[in-house]
């Protein structure tokens, strides 16, 4: 059977480079600087991917993806297949068994017990859990013995990898979180922002949206890894900043997510202290588009719901004027060069998934104009279109970056031509994906009508990803604003495909559903706009071994390994 077939086959042999040094923290000490800051260390409360990676240094998954992709066992023997017993024949259930001997960084032993809680603490109906998509289709997480953990969902899953996998869905430790359950989860401030973890390095002092300190864990399980003693993880400033400091003045060994246009990122390699890295996976920047009504004059239940729909942007014309009116090549031309691609879909990768939609390519401003007359929304002496009262007057927001304000001017002159007008608006990057519950200028909060960012899915099945837009899974105050579904988009048919894709086990099936699910947010209903397949661009110095680019799991997985050339 193919279904059988997808798990059959053993976990594909992982060998890193071999990292020079004698001892653990032989190397000294290592700098990172995201421009990004982080604000929390526990991923289950945010889904920036600033927090997410950060958080991996300390905190790990069951299993993870390598720098190609593959699932590889991280903490446990192996990865359960068919094959090999761990999923049953049936595929309600995978079996994970964690390797003898692991430990907490403060000594204690991990066992089964953390495991399990650790899906309980997401799945908690009150949690707000960032990283719920990853639990869909659990009906239940059992203890098996001591290493022993039994999951069971409440249908077939050919794809039952989701679940406690990735750097978005790693293992906390029982006894530290224990109390931090539910709607207290976002409250326990000294857990969430000093994980005691597994990974090779623990935090010493976190600064939230500023710098973090961290030191080598003393009972990581490889006794000489990793390399360096400490390390300081720099957020803040801007992407030119970031990249100047890896490969110009080399006061840092690593910058991540160097959004700056190409001639800028070649200039800086001309310093000769580091040098850029590019791998292309599934990051897409893209607009989304706000089905319900942002008004402040509304109170948050409704800003978060479907209650009251967007008095503009629920009209697919209007929403559908604004993506023809975008010339995409030139976004690429003056944002990424090589490092970018047109897109006219959310999910561009791997080819299997990838619907290669091209109905955005061409910008169409006359067609644009057109298809607003024809529904009605007219120009007024101010040449701004109004309907019913009603003015095409948008609020466009994103976080503070060069290139993505670049991106907004451009935008913005674009959508004047077709009779709207704009606001624009960004805000620093360690708030807009910041996830906290109390700030109104998340991205998840999305108190605007318009807002562009991007952001990428583990490994190289979206089935997880495109579970995010089902209905109910928005962002609101039960939720601690947590969710994934921040465009409030809700379709029964969608959902229902959702449930067919967690079932479907023929590989060639899974793709022509995922193409399905991509089409009916983008170009069927244009709630998503996307503008550019991003190549991930990160930087580090010359000095900086053992690095391989990861852009399907964190970037910072395999620091372990990271180590001093001489």
């Amino acid at each position: 059977m193919k279904i059988k077939a997808l798990l059959l086959g053993a976990a594909a042999a992982f060998a890193l480079a071999p990292a020079a040094m004698a001892e653990r923290g032989s190397d000294g000490h290592v700098n990172i600087i995201y421009w990004q800051a982080p604000s929390i260390m526990n991923p289950y409360l945010s889904g920036g991917t600033k927090d997410i990676q950060a958080s991996s240094l300390v905190i790990e998954p069951l299993a993870r993806y390598d720098e190609n992709g593959d699932l590889v066992a991280w903490l446990v023997e192996d990865i359960p297949t068919v094959g090999n017993g761990g999923v049953s024949a049936d595929l309600k259930t995978i079996t994970w068994k964690l390797k003898s001997g692991l430990t907490w960084s403060d000594g204690s032993a991990l066992t089964s017990q953390d495991v399990k809680f650790s899906a309980d603490y997401c799945m908690h109906p009150e949690g707000g859990c960032a990283s719920a998509s990853f639990f869909d289709g659990v009906e239940r997480v059992e203890v098996v013995d001591d290493l022993t953990v039994k999951i069971t969902f409440n249908q077939p899953k050919p794809n039952p990898y989701n679940p406690l996998v990735g750097a978005q869905s790693p293992i906390l430790q029982k006894a530290q979180f224990e109390n931090c359950t539910g709607a207290r989860a976002p409250e326990c401030t000294d857990a969430n922002f000093a994980p005691i973890g597994t990974g090779p390095f623990v935090v010493d002092e976190f600064k939230p949206n500023d710098v973090i300190s961290m030191s080598a864990n003393p009972n990581y399980r490889d006794p000489a890894k990793p390399a360096f003693a400490t390390l300081t993880f720099k957020g803040g400033g801007d992407a030119t900043a970031a990249g100047r400091a890896v490969m110009e003045t080399g006061e840092f060994d690593y910058a991540w997510n160097l959004q700056l246009a190409p001639d800028v990122i070649a200039k800086m390699e001309k310093g000769g202290k580091g040098k850029a890295i590019v791998g292309f996976g599934p990051l897409v920047e893209r607009l989304e588009m706000n089905l319900t009504d942002p008004s402040p004059a509304l109170d948050a239940d409704t800003r978060a719901t479907r209650k009251a729909p967007h008095p503009f942007l629920s009209d697919i014309s209007v929403r559908k004027a604004l993506s023809m009116a975008i010339d995409r090549e030139l976004l690429v031309e003056v944002g990424y060069g090589k490092a970018g691609k047109v897109t006219c879909d959310l999910v561009p990768s791997p080819p299997n998934y990838a619907a290669e939609n091209d109905y955005c390519k061409v910008q169409d401003i006359a067609g644009a104009n057109a298809l607003l007359d024809s529904a009605g929304w007219i120009k007024g002496a101010d040449g701004i279109r109004a309907k019913d009262g009603v003015r095409l007057s948008i609020l466009y927001q994103t976080s503070t970056n060069a290139v993505r304000q670049d991106f907004q001017a451009l935008i913005k002159q674009w959508w004047s031509e077709i009779g709207v007008e704009t606001e624009l608006r960004n805000l620093s990057a360690s708030v807009f994906f910041g996830g906290d519950p109390g700030s109104p200028d998340t991205f998840q909060k999305f108190y605007a009508d318009v807002e562009m960012y991007a952001n990428i899915f583990a490994g190289t099945d979206p089935q997880q990803y495109l579970a995010a837009y089902r209905c109910g899974g928005e962002p609101k105050p039960e939720s601690q604003w947590q969710g994934e579904n921040i465009n409030r988009f809700c379709d029964p048919a969608y959902d229902a495909l959702i449930d067919e894709l967690a079932r479907t086990g023929d590989i060639a099936k899974r793709g022509e559903i995922a193409k399905q699910m991509n089409n009916m947010v983008t170009k069927d209903s244009y709630t998503i706009v996307p503008l550019v397949h991003r190549g991930r661009v990160s930087a580090h110095a010359n000095s900086l071994g053992g690095v391989i680019l990861n852009v399907w799991d964190s970037e910072l997985w395999n620091a372990a390994d990271w180590y001093r050339i001489k």
